[in-house]
């Protein structure tokens, strides 16, 4: 085909100002779902070519996933939010919006079995949404040292793979009953000893003592001072790979079962900026700033032979 034949079928629309971040190609909605850096998601028709909506964001539109079957339209931006979207022909909705992480998101992924969301961002977290149990039930997995910046979910082992801008590759085993993190309280004054935080100046001119850097117990989340707070943890039910500020209250409380990884780590030793995976194969592949790209023989990890009775090659 020439470029006037190719044309004349699938005529060329500009659909964004600037680059372009993400695109969904829904065969069944006939749809090309799109992001870009001009803070907008377009969506458009295939078989006609025009446009039917587009709606703009506070920052720029940095990735996507998309649900055929409800026509909802997940979508994270560099403000660290991720948007849904209930898209429609000619017109469009927004259902809600996720807030949770502290860093630009830089990779989703929609699991339609269970209807749970994926995210990764520069803060070095992923978080899972359950969005299909409407409880807004989240789940905070810490356990890179980089952005993460590529992310997919096996739903036949229940296994997340996830990988960061330093190489780091992480397998989370998601089978098993987890533990929310808790939401941070605040205080005027440590939630154990009772010692006055530095902008709690009466507090501080009443007892004639310095105020104390105020900190949090990741796992019960009550506002400590440095001295109640001195011991470091893993506690990897509640997601947290790498040891973690906790007070000495639940130091004590963790035994060494609770300690025991729910991960499992491996080194890439590439910049990794994209990553797809064939679950029936065991095959993964990634692809970095390096311009290398790499294929990984991921049986041993994920299990995938005998979750779905394929052989590995």
């Amino acid at each position: 085909l020439n470029f006037f034949s190719f044309s004349h079928f699938f005529p060329p629309h500009f659909s964004h100002q600037n680059r372009v971040s993400d695109m969904v190609f829904s065969l069944e909605s006939e749809w090309v779902v799109s992001t870009g850096h001009d803070k907008s998601v377009s969506w458009m028709c295939t078989h006609s070519g025009s446009m039917l909506g587009r709606h703009y964001f506070n920052a720029w539109a940095s990735c996507l996933q998309y649900d055929h079957d409800t026509q909802h339209a997940f979508v994270g931006d560099y403000s660290g939010q991720i948007t849904l979207l209930k898209l429609e022909k000619q017109t469009y909705s927004t259902i809600t919006t996720l807030k949770g992480h502290e860093g630009s998101i830089a990779a989703l992924w929609w699991d339609p079995v269970q209807r749970l969301l994926f995210s990764g961002a520069s803060d070095h977290s992923v978080i899972m949404w359950d969005i299909g149990g409407r409880k807004g039930r989240t789940l905070l997995l810490q356990g890179h040292h980089e952005r993460v910046q590529a992310i997919r979910y096996l739903q036949l082992t229940r296994q997340l793979v996830s990988c960061s801008a330093d190489g780091g590759i992480a397998v989370w085993n998601m089978d098993i009953q987890r533990d929310e993190a808790p939401q941070w309280l605040e205080s005027d004054s440590c939630q154990k000893c009772e010692q006055p935080f530095f902008w709690n100046i009466k507090q501080m001119w009443d007892n004639k003592t310095i105020g104390l850097r105020q900190h949090h117990c990741r796992k019960c989340g009550k506002a400590v001072c440095g001295k109640c707070s001195s011991k470091r943890s893993t506690f990897p039910m509640m997601g947290f790979e790498f040891p973690v500020r906790v007070c000495d209250a639940c130091f004590d409380s963790i035994k060494d079962e609770d300690r025991t990884p729910l991960a499992t780590f491996h080194e890439g030793k590439h910049n990794i900026a994209h990553m797809d995976l064939d679950p029936t194969r065991g095959l993964m592949v990634t692809c970095g700033s390096d311009r290398i790209v790499k294929i990984w023989d991921m049986t041993q990890v994920i299990g995938c032979s005998l979750a779905t009775g394929f052989s590995p090659r």
